[in-house]
């Protein structure tokens, strides 16, 4: 390239710089931000994840201590933290277990209902649902259960959902509800869950 030719190009960068050099210092600048953006997003969640795993074994150890003081405290201290982790959903279901076998189904319910209202997941959502229409059937708020308990199209607890209304209409005394809701459980439920076999005992218990 001769000189000429050359302090054309030199020029022609400079013209082209002139006119899109600042579009492209920011569309860098934006992709640099991103980046560090991204990276202090993963880093944070790392770091939230790791020190509710620290309280959730304490959860753990208070359960199988049946602190029940050390229990709540530390439940609390968890959700008010880091509720939008599994690690908050999985202490208030084992909180609820707990306070419901010292005969504390209120505050049992009170878990699981923050368990519903809270949870990520839908599987921490869904076991939070059954276990609190387990409550409400032995309260006998059949209607509240069911409101509750709403059939989902498909998914693995679609049939576990069906068996849970089966419950609630067969105490309701709404026999044919119930068949129907035992057989949709029959169907959704895999053939080597042992569940199936409860759900037939129930459905023959029924009758025709």
């Amino acid at each position: 390239m001769g000189y000429h030719e050359e302090q054309e190009s030199i020029e022609n960068l400079k013209a082209w710089w002139g006119e899109w050099g600042n579009l492209v210092m920011w569309i860098v600048l934006a992709a640099l931000l991103v980046g560090v953006a991204w990276n202090g997003w993963q880093y944070w969640q790392r770091r939230q994840a790791a020190q509710a795993s620290v309280l959730y074994e304490r959860v753990q150890q208070a359960a199988e201590t049946e602190d029940k003081a050390l229990l709540v405290n530390t439940v609390a201290e968890l959700e008010k933290r880091f509720d939008g982790t599994a690690y908050a959903s999985m202490a208030a279901l084992m909180d609820a277990k707990a306070l419901y076998l010292t005969g504390d189904a209120a505050g049992a319910k009170t878990q699981l209902q923050w368990a519903i209202d809270h949870s990520k997941g839908d599987e921490f959502r869904q076991i939070a649902k059954l276990r609190l229409a387990s409550l409400l059937l032995e309260e006998k708020a059949y209607d509240q259960g069911l409101a509750l308990l709403t059939q989902p199209q498909s998914g693995p607890f679609k049939g576990l959902v069906a068996d849970g209304r089966g419950d609630l209409f067969a105490a309701a005394g709404r026999r044919d509800e119930a068949r129907q809701a035992y057989q949709l459980a029959l169907d959704s439920l895999a053939q080597d869950n042992p569940v199936r076999q409860i759900v037939q005992v129930k459905l023959d218990a029924l009758g025709s």
